[in-house]
């Protein structure tokens, strides 16, 4: 498969990155959102807490429920938002959905404890 590889964005600053808090999670849990066609709901811990956080990943994925289990990388300090009556307090990092590519998860190489920094 050949990927149009897109332009890098501008420069940023490490103070700039250093503001993402990007951490390790395990998806307890996934719902569907009813009256969504994309979002689906996940129960994400993050070792000492649980975060809701809604992914549009719905039409990628056939079998949402092998999600359960596996960990992934989050950003945990976006400020919450409402979608669909439901709060999503982060976002989950995927990988290949801004370049036409059937998204996959952004993953640790092994097991590593929930809440764990990225950075």
């Amino acid at each position: 498969m050949n990927l149009a590889v897109a332009p890098i964005k501008p420069p940023i600053t490490i103070a700039d990155l250093e503001k993402i808090d990007v951490r390790v999670g395990t998806i307890l849990s996934v719902e569907d959102v009813t009256g969504s066609d994309r979002l689906l709901k996940l129960t994400v811990g993050l070792g000492n807490v649980q975060r809701t956080i809604l992914a549009g990943m719905k039409l990628e994925r056939q079998h949402p429920q092998e999600l359960v289990g596996k960990q992934a990388l989050f950003v945990v300090n976006l400020e919450p938002r409402k979608m669909m009556g439901h709060t999503s307090e982060g976002m989950l990092f995927d990988i290949g959905y801004d370049d036409g590519l059937v998204p996959v998860l952004a993953v640790p190489e092994h097991k590593i404890p929930d809440g764990a920094r990225a950075g």
